[in-house]
């Protein structure tokens, strides 16, 4: 990994020169591909289970596949703080100190991994007694939420993975690994679930074996490729272990934005507790309306993704300015597809809706919560800029200051407020989101002006 390699034969892309917006769509683009293929998991087994299964099962792989997704996006979140010290150490030109984060990453997140196989193998049954799933779809849940967890040292694997990468520039072999893994659990879905009739536990046990493959194709291929770091598992080196400096900077900046996450997820759960307790067909209409949105939401977290790795290479090199027109540029781009994305949700929810199931009530519940929701399609880009700007410079408690306060004292009380209303509907449920964004963006305008305020002072 100590090789110099041609700036041509780079895959990293270069954050320190040239066109801001032309690196930032370069490393954008893979992100997102990689992202959509990612959210196909979900999408497709609910696809698929919705094809071959009842409401029962679509609700059963809804909400457990919502608190899995949970789970990943915690975790994911934690290793953005390997992504921003490793973009900073690069760009401070420090390849050993950035090899020393990675060994640490590895380290603690398999700590991390097998620490949390034993809680969801042990706890499953409480988790979905706490999520107030409807009867008829208890049983599949739990079996849904352990069999995730038993390969969730798996999932993790891959999201590190993808950490490390687009933290010294590589967007494009995440994305080559999570497209084989969508291949594998397309084909896994079909067999098990289609054709052998094991509806949930066929579409859990699709998605573990996806990832395994992915992990083990992706371990094979990094092995070739030479990155801008000084890495080696080799003993003598030293490296993998857990190195203080490096982890104390890691969870620096790691742990407030997997709070903030943690705290958004679990609002999300409530809301999900919120529209089971709403009957059967409005909790198996969200579960594919939440699919849908996975997808939508997918653009503001490339730009946020895209932003954080730029803002923290620029910071690295002690390029402020370029980092704050990365910045600029990401939110105004992302806003602008935002807009397509709020057309698409707002007059085509019942389309999309009937791309997972057939079921004509769970498809109009489903469009239904999409109206609501379609705003935020816009509003998040910007939300999403901010937050990545912010991560990138390393200052993550302002990031989970605002997550935690959106969840608990805006998205909530929203959406209990919503669901008690006469004729409450999933369409008053879904505006909650984009009236918390809104929450968000104001907070982080406050901040910004504190923070330039301060800047200007130290001059």
């Amino acid at each position: 990994m100590e090789e110099k390699v041609k700036k041509s034969e780079k895959p990293e892309i270069s954050f320190l020169e040239g066109s801001v917006f032309g690196a930032l769509i370069r490393f954008a683009l893979p992100v997102l591909g990689a992202l959509i293929l990612q959210a196909a998991y979900g999408a497709v087994d609910l696809l698929v289970v919705g094809q071959f299964g009842n409401a029962a099962s679509i609700s059963a792989v809804g909400t457990g596949s919502s608190f899995m997704q949970m789970v990943t996006f915690v975790i994911t979140s934690l290793a953005m703080g390997s992504t921003v010290i490793i973009g900073q150490h690069i760009g401070e030109q420090r390849p050993k100190e950035a090899g020393n984060t990675v060994g640490t990453t590895i380290v603690l997140f398999a700590g991390i991994g097998i620490v949390l196989t034993i809680l969801l193998e042990l706890c499953a049954e409480a988790i979905v007694g706490l999520l107030q799933v409807p009867e008829a779809s208890v049983e599949m849940t739990v079996l849904y939420i352990r069999i995730c967890g038993a390969g969730i040292l798996v999932i993790i694997a891959y999201n590190v993975i993808s950490s490390i990468l687009r933290g010294v520039g590589n967007a494009s072999l995440p994305f080559l690994f999570v497209g084989i893994a969508c291949v594998v659990n397309i084909v896994g879905d079909l067999l098990l679930v289609g054709v052998f009739r094991m509806d949930v536990a066929g579409a859990a046990l699709a998605t573990v074996f996806a990832q395994l493959v992915s992990v083990v194709l992706s371990a094979a291929i990094i092995r070739r490729q030479k990155l801008p770091i000084q890495f080696s598992f080799a003993k003598g080196s030293g490296q993998c272990r857990i190195h203080g400096g490096e982890l104390r900077r890691i969870l620096k900046v790691g742990i407030p934005i997997a709070l903030q996450e943690a705290m958004v997820q679990i609002s999300f759960l409530v809301v999900n507790t919120i529209v089971n307790h709403m009957g059967l067909m409005p909790s198996a209409g969200y579960g594919v309306a939440s699919k849908i949105v996975a997808f939508i939401m997918l653009v503001p977290s490339a730009v946020m993704q895209s932003v954080s790795a730029f803002v923290a290479q620029n910071m690295g090199a002690g390029k402020e300015q370029r980092a704050w027109k990365g910045f600029r540029t990401a939110m105004v781009t992302g806003s602008a597809v935002g807009i397509l994305l709020f057309l698409t949700g707002f007059f085509g929810g019942g389309l999309l809706s009937s791309l997972f199931t057939a079921d004509a009530s769970v498809i109009a519940e489903s469009a239904a919560y999409l109206k609501g929701f379609s705003a935020d399609c816009v509003l998040t880009c910007i939300l999403f800029s901010c937050i990545g700007y912010l991560n990138g410079r390393g200052k993550s408690i302002p990031v989970m200051i605002q997550g935690i306060s959106s969840a608990f004292c805006v998205r909530i009380p929203v959406c209990i407020f919503m669901s008690k209303l006469p004729d409450a509907s999933l369409t008053g449920v879904g505006l909650a989101t984009p009236i918390t964004t809104v929450y968000g963006i104001l907070f982080f305008v406050v901040c910004l002006a504190r923070m330039k305020k301060e800047r200007q002072d130290e001059l």
